[in-house]
């Protein structure tokens, strides 16, 4: 058998091409998800700076003015100071819980932006159970808190980890419950769950379709449950400066204490979004349809120019969820430990499972 020299060269041709496509999809699969976290960094810095703004403006003084035009380079100036800072380990703590708690408290929280819709076009990974995921991939966190609290030997952080997990399996609860009310109007319409579809649910009648008028109850009760689950003011128990001195955070320096750092603000903007998609109507523009031209339905406009307003009105929603969460951690003081655990069992859960069952009630109804 003669093989010539012109179909050896086809053939290495051919494989040289088939390699190339697969370099490429591997760089477009990871081009998405380094722009998602490039925003997200980008927004988390944002946040840092708008809350030490409010705050300065709450309690008036002058906020950070330095580093940068009105100080916004503030939050990146402290971050590059803590990675440069010692990692200190605790000499007879759990070296590898200690270290494991920071990567999994971001990594979960990571995972969840992942199935937030930015606009129609603008997902990472559009999922009929997208939902659902989020709840169980955001029901991880407290195992990395209590993991922190347990290596680093020490009793304040001990009682911060046991605080944090008890308020998080506390609040999980009643806002599960929120989530699910939201989803079986979406199941019904479109046999899904996934976060598109939520939005897409409330896509007619401008801000009249929104979720917050169809679930007032339900609205409120999420948006108590995720205060609660981002540990912020006034339900930051866990890391009670007067009490725990900084809670599961007490033993940390440099990079890991950053990572916790970020994490509590990536959980902010990740509840923000959430309210956002789950009730305010997510890239869906607020004007009610039979009053605006035509020009101006969102879900007409396509390409580039749609996803860019769809982008636009997500954050603008989610910026005014951030606002009041920052106020609130300014004006009212902290709650009790039991004042909260209270406030989780004997409030929040029976009026999100009356809520869930008036839900159901009305959609078996509508049938």
């Amino acid at each position: 058998m003669i093989i010539y020299t012109t179909e050896v060269e086809d053939i290495n041709s051919f494989y040289t091409l088939e390699s190339l496509k697969e370099v490429y999809g591997i760089i477009w699969m990871l081009v998405p998800i380094l722009t998602l976290v490039l925003g997200i960094t980008i927004g988390v810095l944002v946040i840092v700076w708008l809350e030490r703004e409010i705050s300065a403006g709450i309690q008036q003084r002058i906020g950070p003015e330095y580093a940068g035009p009105l100080g916004i380079l503030q939050a990146l100036a402290d971050g590059t100071k803590l990675l440069f800072k010692e990692n200190i380990l605790p000499s007879r703590g759990n070296t590898r819980l200690f270290s494991i708690g920071p990567a999994i408290a971001v990594i979960s929280i990571l995972l969840s932006f992942s199935v937030i819709p930015f606009s129609s076009r603008l997902i990472l990974a559009d999922l009929n159970i997208g939902i659902f995921l989020w709840i169980a991939i955001s029901s991880i966190a407290p195992v990395g808190l209590l993991m922190s609290g347990y290596g680093s030997n020490n009793k304040y952080s001990f009682l911060g980890g046991l605080r944090a997990a008890a308020q998080s399996i506390s609040y999980e609860i009643p806002l599960t419950l929120c989530v699910l009310s939201i989803s079986l109007r979406a199941i019904r319409l479109s046999n899904s769950s996934s976060t598109v579809d939520i939005v897409e649910a409330q896509s007619k009648y401008g801000f009249w379709g929104w979720n917050l008028w169809r679930q007032p109850i339900g609205f409120i009760v999420f948006l108590i449950s995720s205060l609660a689950e981002c540990e912020r003011l006034p339900f930051d128990l866990p890391e009670a400066e007067e009490e725990l001195v900084a809670g599961y955070q007490t033993e940390y320096s440099g990079i890991k204490f950053g990572l916790f750092y970020v994490a509590s603000y990536l959980n902010l903007l990740l509840s923000s979004l959430f309210v956002t998609v789950l009730y305010l109507g997510g890239w869906n523009i607020s004007i009610p349809y039979v009053f605006a031209p035509e020009l101006f339905e969102i879900n007409k406009i396509n390409g580039i120019i749609g996803t860019t307003i769809g982008i636009f009105i997500t954050l603008a929603k989610t910026y005014l969820f951030l606002f009041i969460s920052i106020a609130t951690r300014w004006t009212l003081p902290r709650l009790r430990m039991d004042q909260l655990l209270n406030l989780g069992w004997k409030f929040l859960l029976p009026i999100s499972l009356g809520n869930l069952l008036l839900t159901t009630s009305f959609q078996l109804l509508s049938l």
